[in-house]
């Protein structure tokens, strides 16, 4: 079993920054990606960005430049720096691991507003 816990999500007003971090710990025991993912109500979860086991980035047009994937493989950790948000980046952000499978964390609203 993998277990994730996302941190970092808050109010923030429009053209501002946030970082979510997310830690994984359990049965890591293989080669993962480590991913972040958002959704809105009503809406399917989509993917914002996500980094496999080499390191490259894979990002969501919409956040293309304005937000940055890192992933420590030592700490089994992976944090998004988001900045110039938007109002439409408002959404609950959920940490994802894929391991055989997808894990999921709980989730962390992200809410862009003045």
């Amino acid at each position: 079993q993998v277990h994730i816990v996302e941190s970092g999500g808050g109010l923030v007003q429009p053209g501002g920054s946030l970082r979510l971090s997310c830690v994984a710990s359990g049965r890591l025991d293989g080669p993962y990606s480590m991913g972040w993912y958002r959704q809105v109500p009503g809406n399917q979860r989509e993917l914002v960005a996500r980094v496999g086991t080499t390191g490259d980035p894979i990002y969501d047009d919409s956040v293309k430049g304005r937000f940055t994937i890192s992933r420590d493989n030592a700490r089994d950790t992976v944090s998004l720096q988001m900045t110039s948000l938007r109002p439409d980046d408002t959404a609950v952000y959920y940490c994802n691991v894929f391991l055989f499978r997808d894990y999921w964390g709980k989730g962390t609203l992200v809410t862009v507003s003045s």
